[in-house]
Formats: C-alpha cells, sequence, structure tokens
C-alpha cells in the first residue's frame, strides 16, 4: 500500500465537473427518455431535474470517495484510472443511484415497479455510457495538477 497520498480534485474543479456532468446529461438523456416512457416532456424534464439534482450529490460524494481509495490503494490519480477500473467505477455510480432513483421514478411518473425498473435500468445503461466517456474526456481535458489555463506538456503542467 502506498503511504504518499495522490492528488485529488480541488473543490471548483470537482463543482465544474459535476456541472458539466449533469448539464450534458440532462441535454442527452431527456429526449430518449420521453419518447421512450410516454412520460409527457414537462414531466419528464422536471423528473430528470431532480433526479441530477440527486445524482450530483451522489456524483460528488461517490467520485470523492472512490478517488480516495483509488489513490490510496494504488497511489494513482483519477486522471490515470485504467479502462477496467472506469467500467467498475461508472457500475458503482449507476448501482449506487438505482436505489434511490427507483422509487421516484415510481412516485413521479405513476409506473408500476417493474416498467419503473425498465426505465431506470434504461436511463443507468445511457448515463453508464455517458458517464465513461464524460469522465475519461474530463480527465484528459482537465488533468489533476495543472495550473488553471495550462495543458499537459507545458511548463503549467504539473506532474
Amino acid at each position: 500500500m502506498n503511504q504518499t497520498a495522490p492528488a485529488l480534485r480541488s473543490f471548483p474543479d470537482r463543482l465544474r465537473q459535476i456541472a458539466l456532468f449533469e448539464l450534458g446529461g440532462l441535454v442527452l438523456i431527456t429526449p430518449p427518455f420521453v419518447w421512450a416512457s410516454g412520460v409527457p416532456v414537462g414531466d419528464s424534464v422536471l423528473l430528470l431535474a431532480a433526479l441530477a439534482l440527486i445524482a450530483a450529490l451522489w456524483n460528488g460524494t461517490y467520485n470523492t470517495a472512490f478517488d480516495w481509495a483509488e489513490g490510496r490503494l494504488t497511489g494513482r490519480t483519477a486522471d490515470r484510472r485504467p479502462t477496467r477500473l472506469r467500467v467498475l467505477h461508472a457500475m458503482g455510480f449507476e448501482g449506487g443511484l438505482l436505489l434511490v432513483s427507483l422509487p421516484l421514478i415510481v412516485l413521479w411518473t405513476g409506473m408500476g415497479w417493474w416498467a419503473a425498473l425498465i426505465a431506470d435500468i434504461g436511463l443507468a445503461l445511457a448515463y453508464m455510457a455517458y458517464a465513461f466517456a464524460f469522465n475519461l474526456y474530463y480527465d484528459r481535458w482537465f488533468p489533476i495538477g495543472v495550473v488553471a489555463g495550462a495543458r499537459p506538456g507545458c511548463a503549467a503542467h504539473v506532474e
């Protein structure tokens, strides 16, 4: 076990990550949800916005804890996470979110538990693919240890 704790994302960086993720998710996921679920647009937007708020809170908690644990166990920062661990990371995030989102979908839409579970699994699969791609690119565009505005390979980049 590595005794040196690797750098974590700063609080402002984590807030930017969460905000960009949730806004992008709403833009990309709402139209197919409306089409597939038959839930009216207004109800769908409000439901997905409520789920996005819950997910944003879960996102900050889960990612910080996952990054901390990964750093303690491997000495690696999140932006150097291998693909297999990124898949596990995305699955863990969506599995934890499912525990909260399923009852909310049932209550909000009036769907039965099975229909809501199918809708929630569809949302989870869509968001899992989105989370994988988003976090991969976010880590590339905003690596940990970079001075604001600097890019990897320039003098302001800190390794």
